[in-house]
């Protein structure tokens, strides 16, 4: 499963994807996970399998979700809590979720 996050910059979600992959870690989960600016969404969408959108640009969710959609891709919207705390075992269950959803 690849998994990636999309932020304004994809420097801000660099640490909420180490805190995810160590989660994945220690839950023996085998995936990749990626941070991006949404100026990447295009690209990362047609190689990855999930795209969690963080809170500073949920402005660009529906048109996200809906091209994932059209694509039969996952994408979601990070909860501003597990973001903010950087809760990686929540928003790696998230994107779990959503890939066995799609």
């Amino acid at each position: 499963m690849k998994i990636f996050l999309c932020c304004a910059a994809g420097m801000s979600t660099s640490m909420l994807v180490t805190k995810m992959e160590q989660a994945a870690q220690a839950q023996n989960i085998k995936c990749e996970i990626s941070a991006h600016s949404v100026a990447e969404f295009e690209d990362c969408i047609t190689v990855c399998d999930v795209c969690l959108v963080a809170p500073q640009v949920k402005f660009k969710f529906e048109d996200f979700k809906r091209e994932a959609a059209a694509l039969g891709k996952a994408c979601g919207l990070i909860d501003m809590m597990n973001y903010g705390m950087l809760k990686g075992d929540a928003v790696l269950a998230q994107a779990i979720e959503l890939y066995n959803a799609r």
